[in-house]
């Protein structure tokens, strides 16, 4: 009883946190309020679906939000230029998953550390958005029915961002625990040079789990542009800190091999529920980064005590 205790404290926090809030404000556990929750956490969910499998083969991606970014302002543009919607989102997601891929190539490939590489490309891309865009944000005037219901439209009077996020996570779930392809990210989070001794083709594995995070990124990408109507060229700053953070939360180990898909999910509805309930007692943002930056700390922290 006290092991299953143990291995389910994020759920016991964010119940008892929830609690606490709900009792100073009663809001906070209203229908209206939790769907906003899960759509404003569903961003953030899709980012660390990726970041997950990234980090369970011991590896990082701070790339994440500057894919978002340019991945939005190449979607944005495209239409603006005369694009189909459909055709626009698909090159779009295209160009994230390469830009991924990229990462993979000089993590593999190149035998370079993940940090470095992924905090290059992070600044690179972040420079190519404001080159792209000029600094300015591109409007989106004629998206069409496809693209506006991504990022605003409801299905049964839930947001359709709930919907892709729930799929991703089921899909994420199978491909971890029902697929060859999940077996290998865990083998070689635990130990690559193993894996790569049993003839698994490890650097394949690893560049296809950075394209992955791509892909997811500038999903996610497609979708606050969808919301916002618009391509910003600062969208997705510091968004690769909060996915982390949820994987991290949800049990994800830093060092590769262990973690569960669940266990992120889990870990994005408390970046979630801390964010609104911070923003429902009138935190100041300024305390909220403080905050957020804590909470990270402690679940490094937690998790190389349980190492």
């Amino acid at each position: 009883m006290l092991k299953k205790i143990l291995n389910n404290k994020p759920l016991i926090g964010l119940i008892i946190f929830s609690i606490i809030v709900s009792i100073i404000n009663p809001r906070f556990l209203s229908f209206m309020n939790i769907l906003n929750v899960l759509r404003q956490t569903s961003v953030n969910s899709i980012i660390a679906i990726g970041m997950t499998l990234v980090i369970l083969t011991a590896g990082i991606d701070l790339s994440v939000g500057s894919i978002l970014a340019i991945s939005g302002a190449f979607c944005a543009g495209m239409i603006a230029f005369g694009l189909t919607p459909v055709i626009s989102i698909i090159l779009a997601l295209g160009a994230g998953f390469l830009f991924g891929m990229f990462n993979g190539v000089l993590v593999s490939k190149g035998k370079l550390q993940p940090f470095i590489v992924t905090l290059v490309t992070m600044t690179l891309l972040r420079g190519a958005t404001l080159v792209f865009t000029d600094g300015k944000p591109i409007p989106v005037r004629n998206g069409g029915a496809i693209f506006d219901n991504i990022g605003e439209g409801y299905f049964l009077n839930i947001p359709i961002p709930i919907y892709i996020m729930v799929l991703l996570f089921i899909s994420g779930y199978f491909l971890l625990t029902h697929t060859k392809f999940g077996r290998y990210i865990y083998a070689i989070g635990g130990n690559e040079e193993a894996t790569k001794l049993s003839g698994i083709n490890t650097d394949k594995v690893k560049i296809m789990v950075y394209g992955i995070s791509g892909l997811l990124s500038a999903l996610a990408g497609i979708i606050i542009t969808s919301r916002l109507w618009s391509a910003q060229p600062t969208a997705g700053s510091g968004y690769e800190l909060d996915a982390i953070a949820a994987v991290v939360l949800g049990g994800t180990s830093l060092s590769g091999g262990v973690g569960r898909i669940t266990g992120t999910a889990l870990g994005a509805i408390i970046i979630g529920v801390l964010g609104n309930a911070l923003n429902l007692l009138d935190v100041s943002s300024y305390y909220q980064m403080m905050i957020k930056a804590l909470v990270i700390l402690a679940a490094v922290l937690m998790d190389r005590k349980s190492k």
